[in-house]
C-alpha cells in the first residue's frame, strides 16, 4: 500500500499467510472523542463526505464513546500539535494525535480507502513531520488569474497530502479599491474571494499567507500614469511591452518618501483579508536599484544599505501591525549579515531552482543567524510540460537542506513566467514531490514516487501516468520561451541583443528534432492508452497532457520553419507552413478550451496573439511575419 507522504513508521499486523482486515461498514459510525474541538468537529463532517465519495456509502457522524466498528478521533494533548497514531484492529479505526495530527491521520486514512475501499487491513502507524511548515507558492500574476474553484482544488489536494500553507504571487492581479489604474484591464482577484478562500483553507488545516510584490516586479505599477513617477528607471513607462521588460524592470525608487508609503497602502488594505498574522513582502530581483533615481544614494551608502533599509522598514510596519515578515532572500545573500538588522520574527525565504541546487546559499543564510524557509520549484516556468525529473531532483535537495539547517520550513514555488502558458494542474507532480519530502527526509526514488503518484492521485491502476509525462520535458526543440523572444526581436530595442544571443544559445536543441517528434508522438499514444487504467473521474486530466504535448511538437515544427528561414539550418523533413499554421490554430482552440476551465480570461489575449502572430509568419512568403 502506498502512502504519501511516507509516515514515520507503518507495521501491518498479520496472521501467518492471511492478512486481518476491518470492514468499514454502512453501518459504522465516524464518533468524535469528547476531547476533539470545535476545528475538528468541522474537518470531521469533510472526512465524512470524502469516505462518502471514496465508499458511496456514508458513515454517520456523532460525537461521544466509539463502539466496535466505528472510525473514532480523538484529540490527545500530550502528543505533538502534527502528531498522530492511526490504528486498524478487529474492533475499529482509532486516529488519536494532536489537533492537526488528528486531520493527518484521517488524511491517511483516505489513502488507505483510496487503495483498499471498505477492507482495511490491520494496521499501526505512527507518525509526524520533520518540517513544521509545508507551503506551495502559486503565481497569480503573470498570465493567469485562477478559478476560485480551481484554487480551492488546490487546497484540497495540498490537505490531502499534509501541507499546511499556500501564498499566491500578486503584483497587480488583486482589485485594490484605490489602484484601480493597475488592475483596469486584468481579472483580478477580489476581496470576497481571498476572504473565501482564507475560510476555506482554514477549515483544511491551510494556512493562506498573504505575498505581495512590494520592491521590484512592479510592471503594471510602475508603467501607469499615476505612479509612475515611484519607478527607479525614468521613463520606464514609455518602453513598449515586452515580456522580458515586464520581468527585468520597474523597481520601485527607495528614495522617494512616497514610495514606502504608496507601499504601505497596499499593504494596510491587503493584510485585514487574511486570518494569517505572516506576511510575504517578496523583495527579490530587484535588478535596477542604485542604477536610476538612487544612484547617488547607491553610490554614497552603498547598494546593500539602501536595500536594506527599504526592506528593514517594511518589516518594521509589519511587527508594528501584529504581522511576521517574510521576503525573498536572493538579493541578501550577496551581504546576508546585514540579517541581523531585520526585526528578529523575520523569515527569509532562500530560494534555488537548478536541477543540482548548491548548498552554499542555505549555509550562508544559516551561519548569519536567518530564520529561513527552503524555497525548491516545481520548475513548470516557461514549459508546456513541467520539467518533472528536474524538480524531483531540484526539491530532494532543498528540503535536504532545510533539514540539514534547521530550516523552519519549505516553501514549494509554481512560477508563472512568460505567461504562465503550462496547464497549472499538472503542477500537482512537483506539488506532491514537496509535500512528501519536507514530510519525511527519508526520500523514494524518482520511479518509485512516480509509481506512488500515479496510483493515488491519478488513479492508474498500472502506475505509469507520471513516468510517460516526465518523458516529455526533453523533447522540447525550440520552445515556449523561444518562440517569444524571437517575437519580439527588435520590439524593444534594449533586448534585442539579449534575445539574439539567448536564441543562438538555443539552436542546438533543434538537433535530431524529427527524433524528438517521434518520440513525442510515442508519448502521445501512451497517455491515451493510460485512459483505460484510470478511475474514471480522473481520467479528465488526460487531455491537457495531450494538449501540452502536442504544443511541443507543433513548436518543434514550427522551429523548423523558423530556424531554415531565419538562421540557415536545414531538415531532411520541412512542413507545410501553411498547413502548420493551421495545425497551431486548432491547437489554439482546444487549449482555449482548458485554460478557461481553471483560469479567468488573464492574459489569455496574449498568448492567442502570439499563435496569431505565428500564424501570419508561417503564411507569409519571405516569412518574416
Amino acid at each position: 500500500m502506498y502512502f504519501i507522504p511516507q509516515p514515520m513508521k507503518v507495521e501491518y499486523k498479520d496472521s501467518g499467510e492471511e492478512q486481518k482486515s476491518f470492514v468499514l461498514s454502512y453501518r459504522s459510525y465516524l464518533v468524535l472523542d469528547p476531547s476533539c474541538g470545535e476545528k475538528l468537529t468541522g474537518q470531521a463532517g469533510l472526512v465524512q463526505k470524502a469516505l462518502e465519495e471514496k465508499l458511496g456509502f456514508g458513515l454517520a457522524l456523532t460525537r461521544g464513546e466509539g463502539r466496535r466498528g466505528d472510525v473514532i478521533l480523538e484529540q490527545c494533548p500530550q502528543m505533538e500539535r502534527e502528531e498522530y497514531h492511526l490504528t486498524v484492529d478487529e474492533g475499529n479505526v482509532r486516529i488519536c494525535g494532536g489537533e492537526a495530527g488528528v486531520w493527518y491521520g484521517c488524511q491517511t486514512l483516505l489513502q488507505m480507502v483510496e487503495q483498499c475501499g471498505a477492507v482495511l487491513p490491520f494496521a499501526v502507524i505512527e507518525d509526524r513531520p520533520d518540517i513544521p511548515n509545508r507551503g506551495f507558492y502559486h503565481d497569480v500574476t503573470r498570465g493567469r488569474v485562477p478559478k476560485l474553484s480551481f484554487l480551492k482544488k488546490m487546497a484540497d489536494r495540498m490537505a490531502y497530502y499534509k501541507m499546511n500553507q499556500l501564498q499566491l504571487y500578486i503584483e497587480h492581479t488583486f482589485l485594490f479599491r484605490d489602484f484601480s489604474e493597475i488592475w483596469r484591464d486584468d481579472t483580478p482577484l477580489t476581496a470576497a474571494e481571498i476572504l473565501e478562500l482564507d475560510h476555506y483553507c482554514a477549515e483544511r488545516g491551510i494556512e493562506l499567507v498573504p505575498s505581495l510584490s512590494c520592491f521590484g516586479h512592479l510592471y503594471k505599477v510602475l508603467s501607469s500614469r499615476g505612479y509612475s513617477h515611484l519607478c527607479e528607471l525614468e521613463g520606464a513607462q514609455e518602453m513598449p511591452f515586452s515580456l522580458r521588460g515586464r520581468m527585468h524592470h520597474h523597481t520601485i525608487n527607495v528614495t522617494d518618501p512616497e514610495s514606502l508609503s504608496f507601499i504601505k497602502g497596499k499593504i494596510k488594505e491587503f493584510m485585514p483579508l487574511f486570518t494569517s498574522r505572516q506576511f510575504n513582502i517578496c523583495a527579490d530581483e530587484t535588478f535596477d536599484l542604485g542604477k536610476g533615481k538612487s544612484a547617488a544614494a547607491a553610490a554614497e551608502k552603498g547598494v546593500d544599505r539602501i536595500y536594506i533599509d527599504f526592506v528593514k522598514a517594511l518589516c518594521e510596519f509589519l511587527v508594528e501591525n501584529g504581522r511576521r515578515p517574510m521576503f525573498w532572500g536572493d538579493i541578501i545573500c550577496g551581504f546576508p549579515e546585514m540579517i541581523k538588522e531585520l526585526p528578529k520574527e523575520t523569515i527569509c525565504l532562500n530560494w534555488g531552482y537548478a536541477k543540482y541546487q548548491r548548498e552554499d546559499e542555505t549555509r550562508w543564510l544559516s551561519d548569519a543567524g536567518a530564520v529561513q524557509y527552503s524555497c525548491p520549484g516545481a520548475c513548470g516556468w516557461n514549459q508546456f510540460v513541467y520539467l518533472i525529473e528536474n524538480s524531483y531532483e531540484n526539491i530532494c535537495r532543498m528540503c535536504s537542506y532545510a533539514a540539514k539547517y534547521h530550516s523552519i520550513g519549505v516553501l514549494n514555488t509554481d512560477w508563472g513566467d512568460f505567461l504562465h502558458v503550462n496547464h497549472p494542474e499538472l503542477g500537482i507532480v512537483g506539488m506532491i514531490y514537496g509535500a512528501a519530502f519536507s514530510w519525511n527526509g527519508k526520500i523514494p526514488a524518482f520511479e518509485e514516487i512516480n509509481r506512488q503518484i500515479s496510483r493515488l492521485e491519478f488513479g492508474d491502476e498500472k502506475e505509469q501516468f507520471v513516468g510517460i509525462a516526465a518523458s516529455a520535458a526533453g523533447e522540447s526543440a525550440f520552445a515556449w520561451e523561444t518562440a517569444i523572444r524571437f517575437k519580439e526581436l527588435g520590439a524593444v530595442p534594449e533586448f534585442t541583443e539579449d534575445h539574439k544571443a539567448y536564441i543562438a544559445e538555443h539552436l542546438g536543441e533543434m538537433e535530431d528534432v524529427d527524433g524528438k517528434n517521434r518520440r513525442l508522438s510515442e508519448i502521445s499514444r501512451k497517455l491515451y492508452g493510460c485512459i483505460v487504467h484510470m478511475e474514471a473521474g480522473k481520467a479528465k486530466l488526460v487531455k491537457p497532457y495531450l494538449v501540452a504535448v502536442d504544443a511541443i511538437r507543433l513548436f518543434n515544427e514550427l522551429g523548423k520553419v523558423v530556424t531554415s528561414r531565419n538562421y540557415g539550418l536545414s531538415y531532411e523533413q520541412q512542413p507545410d507552413a501553411w498547413q502548420l499554421a493551421e495545425e497551431l490554430e486548432n491547437w489554439l482552440y482546444h487549449y482555449k478550451e482548458i485554460y478557461r476551465r481553471v483560469s479567468k480570461e488573464s492574459e489569455l489575449s496574449r498568448i492567442q496573439e502570439l499563435i496569431v502572430w505565428y500564424g501570419d509568419y508561417l503564411r507569409a512568403e519571405e516569412g518574416k511575419g
